[in-house]
C-alpha cells in the first residue's frame, strides 16, 4: 500500500526547444505523443501511479501548458497542477512545492520526476524509486544514478565510491556531482565504473530540502517562506508577486553540489532515456533494414539511418543519409542527426526575429 506521507512532483515547465518545430510553447514536448499514442507526461503519471497515489501527485508547469495537462491527466487533482508565474529553474520550483507540502503534511516525503523521460523497464525503476523514497523518509537527500551505456557528454554524472555495484535497492554515498564532461573525460568515467548519469530524479523530506535552501539559497528560501498557506485565498496572488523574485538556478547547483551527505541509488539498468532530442527519438524507434525510422509512411531509396516525422504526409528520401526530417503545417526541419542538439539554436534565432507565430 502506498505510504500516505509520500508525494510526487512532476516537473513539466520546459519548452522542449530541441523538439522544434513540433514542440511549441502551447504544445511542448511533454504533452506530445512523441512515442506511441500517449503523451510523455501521461506516461509519467501512469508510471508513478503504482508508487504514489495520484491524489498525492503534484505538477508544476507553465501557464501555456496547464489546461492541456489538466485535460491529459485527470487522475491528478486539477488544484495540484500549478502554473509557475515565471521560469526560475528547478530549485525554486522544487522549493515551492516543498513549502506547500510541508504546510499540508509536516511528515511529507517527496520524489521529484521530470515529465518527459522514457523508462523501458518499469519493474526495475519501481524498485529503485521505492528504495529512494524509503531512504529519503529516514532523512537522506537521495538521487538516482543511471548506469551509463556510452560516453555521453550531454549529461551530468554522479560519482559514487569505487567498487560500487549496480543495485535497485541499496543506497551509496555520493562522492561528487560532475558537470557535463568532454569526450575524453566521459570515457574515463565509463572505464572507472563508479560514475553514473544524473537522472534528474530526487527524493527527500520536504522539510529537509527547505532546510538546505535556507542554508544555500537564502533569498529564494525567504521568498517562499513569505507565502501564505496554500489553502489561503491570497496564495495565488502572492505567488504571482513573489515567485519572480526567486533565484534562477537549478537544484543541482543550488543544493546538491553543496550539501553534506547526499546519497543515491546506483541503479540497475531500467531502460532510461531522457528523450532529449530528435536523435534520441530515432534511437528508440523501430528501424528498417537500412536504419531508417519513420513516424508514418515513407519511401527511402539509397537512403540510410534517417529519421522522418511528417504525419499525414508521405516523405520520399533519395540518396541521403543520417538526416532528421520533421514537418508541421507551418515549418519544416531538415538537420543532420549528429547536429540534433543544435535545433534549440533555431528557436533562439526565431526569438531574436520575434517570430512568435513559430514559437
Amino acid at each position: 500500500m502506498p505510504d500516505p506521507h509520500q508525494y510526487g512532483l512532476i516537473l513539466a515547465g520546459g519548452r522542449g526547444t530541441r523538439f522544434w518545430p513540433r514542440s511549441r510553447r502551447r504544445s511542448a514536448k511533454q504533452v506530445l505523443p512523441v512515442l506511441g499514442d500517449r503523451s510523455l507526461i501521461q506516461n509519467t503519471a501512469r508510471r508513478l501511479a503504482s508508487l504514489i497515489d495520484p491524489s498525492r501527485l503534484w505538477v508544476l508547469t507553465s501557464e501555456a501548458l496547464r489546461d492541456t495537462i489538466v485535460w491529459q491527466i485527470p487522475e491528478v487533482p486539477a488544484g495540484q497542477i500549478l502554473a509557475e508565474p515565471a521560469q526560475r529553474n528547478t530549485a525554486p520550483a522544487i522549493g515551492l512545492v516543498a513549502h506547500i507540502l510541508r504546510s499540508l503534511d509536516p511528515d511529507a516525503v517527496m520524489g521529484v520526476f521530470p515529465s518527459d523521460h522514457v523508462i523501458g523497464k518499469p519493474a526495475v525503476f519501481e524498485r529503485a524509486v521505492r528504495a529512494a523514497l524509503q531512504s529519503a523518509g529516514a532523512g537522506r537527500l537521495m538521487v538516482i544514478g543511471v548506469p551509463p551505456r556510452w560516453a555521453e557528454t550531454g549529461y551530468g554524472y554522479i560519482e559514487f565510491p569505487r567498487g560500487v555495484r549496480r543495485s535497485a535497492v541499496k543506497p551509496a554515498s555520493v562522492v561528487r556531482f560532475r558537470e557535463k564532461p568532454g569526450l575524453a573525460t566521459a570515457r574515463r568515467y565509463i572505464s572507472a565504473g563508479n560514475f553514473y548519469w544524473n537522472s534528474g530524479m530526487f527524493f527527500w523530506r520536504a522539510s529537509a530540502v527547505l532546510d538546505q535552501l535556507r542554508r544555500h539559497l537564502p533569498r529564494t528560501a525567504s521568498v517562499l517562506a513569505s507565502l501564505p498557506p496554500f489553502t489561503a485565498r491570497s496564495f495565488a496572488a502572492q505567488l504571482n508577486k513573489a515567485f519572480p523574485l526567486c533565484d534562477n538556478i537549478s537544484i543541482d547547483y543550488a543544493v546538491l553540489e553543496k550539501a553534506d551527505q547526499v546519497s543515491g541509488i546506483p541503479a540497475a539498468d531500467f531502460g532510461w532515456n531522457d528523450v532529449g532530442s530528435w536523435r534520441a527519438v530515432y534511437e528508440l524507434m523501430p528501424r528498417d533494414a537500412e536504419g531508417n525510422a519513420s513516424a508514418d509512411e515513407s519511401v527511402c531509396l539509397d537512403a540510410r539511418n534517417n529519421f522522418i516525422d511528417a504525419r499525414g504526409k508521405l516523405v520520399a528520401l533519395v540518396g541521403v543519409d543520417n538526416l532528421i526530417v520533421v514537418d508541421t503545417p507551418d515549418a519544416l526541419l531538415v538537420a543532420d542527426r549528429a547536429s540534433a542538439q543544435q535545433v534549440s539554436d533555431v528557436v533562439r534565432l526565431l526569438e531574436k526575429r520575434k517570430r512568435d507565430d513559430l514559437l
